[in-house]
């Protein structure tokens, strides 16, 4: 597969995701839309309806382009301005890499200038920032950066751990699963093109395929997919009972390799990230792998399948540890703590949603998350909640309305009130008329392969 494929593979993937609902909604006919341009060259785009009510929406699109985008999906952008709510958004810097940390805080803060500059009727009562994957994890740094630009943040989806977290985790389990079951064939960092990393995935594919045909395999999947924090219901699958340990891992198999195949994306990711940061950004060595799958909620499962493989899951965890030698570049580590990774100080009220099950960037996420907010002190500024569905961003228009509305609330009011709570958010969205909700009460367990720079671990629990 050559870059450009694989380019469009990512871009597919994520509008794969966020154009769920496949039938496009016409936005209102009376809307201005308007383009400018950012000092790195890149594009910006509002649409400012005639009902405009005094909001405006600054989106964040997610990874796997660097064209602006002001709303998620054409069915959500059409409801939002329908409600009076005006959008906008950029595209980020369209030079570098897809993983655009490096300029998409400062495109959106001049994006946000330029609109409210050249293009809105008048100022703006409040301006709340929108983010979905990548773009939930830029609305939570520019919560902590706002300044006074901003009144509010939603994130849907978000990578909010970071993209320190992000490495190491996703590394933890291609390392298991390259030294266990691929015989260490897989180049895992520091690669050199898109093509190191798509023959990394395919080696990785290969090998999983292979082990997923032996209880033995399976049980060592079922470690390296715990390390990654891969979700174990699958789309179009009953969700697993809670000692049903062998379908839980065909849960995570089909989730991680068949249904959304994604190891191509997350290896041609990293090196997209490599290539930002200017060098490799994760790290084994150090790593004590019996410590986190300890501290793991698959530790059930991983021990389970092990014992009926007869197996020896220290002697595994032993050899992980003992051979794992992959150091990150200080540069890149640099880099990354400077732009993608988020401290916990929050400025203005957050409000998170994500999905349950999700194959790309774990729920686990919004754990770590609370843990960094809660540390930093600012506890009483967030709100998180879960969506009782498979898929990454995998949102109706009627939940992400609601979501709105629910931290547009917070900002008029000063108050959380209950609109944040499950019961309120499925009744606020199912009255939109905007399709079904799914809402649900649910709090997300560790996030696995937790070897950043805070470890919830010694946090205390939520």
């Amino acid at each position: 597969m050559s870059g450009r494929s694989v380019r469009r593979f990512g871009a597919g993937l994520v509008a794969a995701c966020a154009l769920a609902l496949a039938a496009a909604v016409p936005a209102t006919a009376a809307t201005t839309h308007a383009t400018g341009t950012t000092s790195d060259g890149g594009t910006w785009i509002a649409d400012v309806p005639s009902n405009w009510n005094g909001t405006l929406l600054l989106y964040s699109h997610g990874y796997g382009t660097l064209s602006p985008q002001d709303a998620p999906d054409p069915n959500t952008e059409a409801a939002l301005l329908s409600d009076g709510y005006a959008l906008a958004g950029s595209g980020y810097d369209p030079n570098g890499s897809l993983w655009a940390l490096g300029s998409a805080v400062r495109d959106q803060f001049q994006t946000l200038r330029a609109v409210k500059k050249t293009v809105l009727p008048s100022r703006p009562r409040q301006v709340l920032a929108f983010g979905t994957s990548m773009g939930g994890l830029i609305s939570a740094l520019e919560d902590q950066q706002s300044n006074g630009r901003l009144d509010g943040a939603l994130t849907t989806c978000g990578l909010v751990a970071g993209g320190i977290q992000l490495n190491n985790y996703q590394l933890d389990g291609e390392y298991a699963l390259d030294k266990l079951l691929a015989g260490d064939a897989a180049k895992l960092v520091n690669y050199t093109s898109q093509g190191d990393a798509v023959t990394a995935a395919t080696i990785l594919n290969n090998a999983a395929a292979q082990a997923q045909t032996t209880p033995e395999g399976r049980a060592r999947l079922a470690l390296a997919m715990s390390l990654m924090d891969v979700a174990g219901w699958a789309p179009g699958e009953t969700m697993p009972g809670v000692y049903d340990y062998a379908a839980q891992e065909q849960g995570q198999y089909d989730m991680e390799f068949v249904a959304n195949p994604v190891m191509i994306f997350v290896e041609t990711g990293r090196q997209q990230i490599e290539q930002a940061a200017g060098g490799n950004g994760g790290w084994d060595v150090g790593v004590n792998f019996a410590k986190l799958l300890s501290h793991s909620s698959y530790y059930a499962e991983v021990h389970a399948l092990y014992q009926a493989a007869g197996l020896s899951l220290h002697g595994d965890l032993t050899a992980l540890t003992r051979g794992a030698n992959i150091r990150a570049s200080d540069k890149a580590i640099r880099w990354l703590q400077q732009t993608s990774v988020p401290t916990g100080h929050l400025q203005v009220p957050e409000l998170d949603l994500h999905t349950i099950s999700d194959q790309l960037v774990p729920v686990q996420q919004e754990n770590y998350y609370h843990g960094l907010v809660r540390r930093a002190g600012d506890k009483a500024l967030l709100r998180q909640a879960f969506v009782a569905r498979q898929e990454h961003c995998n949102f109706n228009p009627s939940e992400l309305v609601a979501g709105v509305q629910a931290l547009q609330h917070r900002v008029q009011t000063g108050s959380w009130d209950q609109v944040a709570l499950p019961s309120s958010l499925e009744t606020a969205a199912t009255g939109l008329n905007l399709g079904d909700a799914a809402f649900t009460t649910f709090w997300p367990d560790r996030l696995t392969g937790d070897n950043g720079p805070f470890n919830p671990f010694t946090e205390g629990s939520r």
